[in-house]
C-alpha cells in the first residue's frame, strides 16, 4: 500500500527512517559527550559541534536527493542539510572563533532548522501520527536559538550544558520520529489487503 499526501510518499519516507535515526543519535551523542566533559575546551567544544553539524546536513542532504529522485517534496528537507553542511565548513575553516561568534552560530543553525523541521512537520501531519515529534523538535530549536540570542552572556560552562542539553532532547525526539514513521508502515504492510 502506499501512502500518499500530495507529493510526500510515506512509504519512501519510512524506507529511510534510519536517516532520522541517525540524525538523532549523533545529536545524541555530541549532547552526551558535551556535558560529560563541562570543561571541555572551545576548540574542542567548536570541533565536535562542526561534526555533528556536518553529519546532520549530510544526511538531511541525502534524503533530500532521495526525495527529489523520487519526484517528492525535497526543497526544506535541502535547505536544512546546506545550512548544516555551511556551519560545520565554517566551523572546519574557522576553528578558533570566539564563544559568542560560536553562540551566535549555533542559534542561527537552531532556528533555521526548526523552521525546516515544523515546515515538513506541517506536510506530514496527515500521513502519520506524531508527525508532533518533528514539529516538537523544530519549537524546541527555535526557542533555543532565540534563548541564544537573547543571553549571549552566559559563561563557556553553561554553553556547553546548555548546548549539550539541547542536542540530547533534540536528538532523542527524532530517534522517536524515526521509529514511529517506521512502525506506522510496518503496520500498514501488515494489514490485509481488502
Amino acid at each position: 500500500m502506499i501512502v500518499t499526501y500530495g507529493t510526500l510518499d510515506l512509504n519512501a519516507i519510512a524506507r529511510r527512517w534510519w536517516m532520522l535515526v541517525i540524525r538523532g543519535v549523533a545529536a545524541v551523542i555530541f549532547g552526551v559527550l558535551a556535558i560529560a566533559w563541562p570543561g571541555i575546551s572551545l576548540l574542542a567544544l567548536v570541533l565536535l559541534w562542526g561534526a555533528y553539524a556536518l553529519i546532520d546536513g549530510a544526511s538531511a542532504i541525502a534524503m533530500a536527493i532521495r526525495a527529489g529522485g523520487e519526484g517528492r517534496r525535497w526543497g526544506w528537507l535541502l535547505f536544512e542539510g546546506i545550512v548544516g553542511v555551511a556551519a560545520a565548513f565554517f566551523t572546519a575553516i574557522n576553528p578558533g572563533i570566539t564563544a559568542f561568534a560560536l553562540l551566535m552560530l549555533i542559534a542561527a543553525w537552531a532556528v533555521l532548522t526548526g523552521i525546516a523541521e515544523i515546515v515538513t512537520a506541517i506536510e506530514l501531519r496527515r500521513q502519520i501520527r506524531g508527525e508532533w515529534l518533528l514539529a516538537a523538535s523544530g519549537v524546541l530549536s527555535i526557542v533555543f536559538g532565540a534563548l541564544t540570542v537573547m543571553f549571549p552572556g552566559a559563561g563557556a560552562l553553561t554553553l556547553v550544558t546548555v548546548v549539550g542539553a539541547y542536542a540530547i532532547a533534540f536528538g532523542v525526539l527524532l530517534t522517536v520520529l524515526g521509529f514511529r514513521i517506521r512502525s506506522v508502515v510496518t503496520r500498514e504492510e501488515r494489514l490485509p489487503v481488502g
